[in-house]
Formats: C-alpha cells, structure tokens, sequence
C-alpha cells in the first residue's frame, strides 16, 4: 500500500512515503522511500510549500495519513470524508495553530491527486481517549463537561508510539508497564501510560495547558487573565497571541523559542536565557512528579520530541533530580509520528492489527 503521511504542524511540514505490507509493521520503523521536512511560519505561503514538496514525489499514492491535532469526538483513525472534515473544522477554535493548516494540506492534496484519494485522519486526542473521568473533567461547573469543555489531550501519536517502543526496548509487551512519555519539542506534553493506555496527560481542553514550551506560556493562574481583561483592557485576541506566541522561552528568554539557542545564549551568561532554562526545567520536574503519582511510581521516563532527545543538559538535569527512584529507566526515543500514522492507516484500509 503506498501511502504518503503529510504531519503540517504549526511550525513545520513533514512527508513520509512507503510501500508498506503487513510485514512491514514490525519496530524498529521501516525508513521511509522518500521523505521531507520543511520549516515555516505564520508568513509562509502554504500552498506554495506543499506543492513544491510534492514535487519530489518519487510514486504513485493510494492513500493518504493526515494528523489532526483536535480531533473532538473521533478517537480512532478516520476515513475523512466531508462530515468528518466538518467536524475538525469545528474545533479549529481549539487547536488554531493546528487543525486549520491541516485541513489546508488535506484540500491541497485532494486538489493535486484528484477526488478519487483516500484520506485519512490520525488524531493527537484519541491516545488519550482512555483517560478516566477523572483525569478529563475539569473542576468547573458540571455543565462545562456537558458542553464539550474537557481535557482532551495532544501529541498522542507521539506518546502512543514513544510507550510502545519503550515497552518493545524494556523486553517485553506493555502489560503492566508504568511509563512517562515526555514530548518536548516547539510544543511540549507528557503522558502517564499505564500498560499501554493513556491515563493521563499534562495538555487539556487546548494544546496551550500544561509544560511551559517553546513560544506557549503553558498553565499559567487563569486570575492574570482576568486581571488583564479588567485592568489592562486587553482583549481575548491579544491574549491569545501572547499566551501562544510570545510567551514560553521565548517571552522569557527575549531571544528565542528555539532550545538551541537558549543554550548557546547561556554559554554567554546571558541571565534570562538561564531563567527561561531554569523554568523550563522547573515546570517539567513538577509535571513529572504529578505523572509519578498518578501512576504509583514509574519504570521508564522516555524523551522524545527536538528538545527532548538533543538537549543533553536537560535531561541530565531531570535524571539527576530523580535519583531517588533507583529503578528508573531513562530512554531517548527518536519521534516517529509519520510511522505511527502510517501504522494506523494501514490497521483501517486493511483490518489489519499491528504489533
């Protein structure tokens, strides 16, 4: 089955091509016929950037994997048909970042292969989906919950296939096994995976909650927004622009969201480039800890993601502060978010259960 993974993300565009067969499914990952990755931004012409990656397209498609990041009430891969592509468009709201400029992508390849390609959607939430009542409910008014407010989860492709491989490295099925996925990348989530299933996740109700990431602020008291609106007059626009744009280490920092740089400003003893680090870490351990004890303890901690599996000093540093739980396994995990997708479309075109 020759399927062609299209991840458009906030900040970059990713494509994976493979011929793939059930024996095909196997870890480690098959590497890909052919892939691309382009970064972007809020100026890029997406159009123009998809179609000049598909350019080098080196076959025919018969399907395509598109992941979604909001995917409300859909869990599992979907055959995106128009009252499904509908459905995300409702929750552009939510995940503006994400579901917008995927969806573009999936009308950018309808148009280039024709009516007949099959799509398919692979959702971040539905890893989530076992989470417990809970874990999802916010403790706001009951009828938040009844109006679709609830945690929901993201990066679950990521996490889903990170607890997976981990559980394959450990020696064995992920029966029993306790493990924190830590998905640090431009955004950032862990998850408390529990023989296999989500049972909980730092992201909620938006991609916005939870770490402190690149350019996003993370949680943060809901009372400063409130302040804001009353006292600063801002409005919800602004807030959102600087809640998801220029807060995280980039509004610390002053620098850069991206974690390199951070860094390399460090090794200049620029101080704010040390707080932002400083924070980042900070934020990380208390979510770490939240993760431990929901889980009773843990047998991995696993690092996936840009930041996740580059940035040395930060792992080192979290490692060092867990010293306590001598049992730990601490693994690095390349994200392969296109092999998960293609996993999942080949399970729904074929019927077949990957291992």
């Amino acid at each position: 089955m020759k399927i062609l993974v299209v991840n458009a993300g906030s900040s970059s565009l990713k494509c994976w091509y493979h011929d793939l067969t059930g024996d095909a499914l196997d870890a480690p990952p098959a590497q890909p016929l052919w892939s691309k990755h382009v970064d972007w931004d809020e100026k890029t012409d997406i159009d123009a950037a998809v179609a000049t990656v598909l350019e080098s397209l080196p076959g025919p498609v018969e399907l395509a994997g598109h992941r979604i990041v909001h995917g409300g009430k859909f869990r599992g891969a979907t055959m995106l048909t128009s009252e499904v592509r509908a459905a995300i468009t409702e929750e552009t709201a939510i995940a503006p970042a994400h579901n917008r400029i995927a969806l573009k992508a999936v009308d950018i390849l309808q148009r280039r292969f024709g009516p007949g390609l099959k799509q398919i959607a692979v959702f971040d939430t539905g890893f989530h989906a076992t989470m417990p009542p809970e874990a999802y409910v916010y403790p706001g008014p009951y009828s938040w919950f009844e109006a679709g407010i609830r945690r929901y989860g993201f990066h679950g492709i990521s996490h889903r296939y990170a607890a997976r491989r981990a559980a394959q490295l450990l020696g064995g099925g992920s029966s029993g096994l306790r493990i924190i996925t830590c998905h640090l990348g431009s955004g950032a989530s862990l998850a408390a995976v529990r023989g296999g299933k989500s049972i909980d996740t730092t992201m909620g109700f938006t991609p916005l909650e939870g770490l402190m990431m690149g350019s996003r602020s993370g949680s943060v008291d809901p009372g400063i927004l409130i302040y804001l609106l009353r006292q600063h007059h801002y409005t919800a626009d602004q807030l959102e622009e600087i809640l998801y744009q220029q807060s995280g280490l980039l509004g610390i920092s002053g620098i850069s969201s991206d974690m390199r740089e951070i860094l390399a400003a460090i090794e200049r003893h620029d101080p704010r480039a040390q707080l932002a680090f400083d924070i980042y870490l900070h934020r990380l351990l208390r979510e770490i800890g939240s993760m431990l004890a929901v889980l009773g303890g843990a047998d991995a901690l696993v690092f996936t993601g840009g930041v996740g599996e580059n940035c040395a000093p930060l792992r080192d540093r979290a490692a060092e502060q867990l010293q306590f739980l001598p049992n730990l396994r601490v693994l690095v995990i390349h994200a392969e978010e296109e092999w998960e997708i293609a996993r999942q479309c080949y399970e729904l075109q074929t019927g077949a259960v990957p291992t």
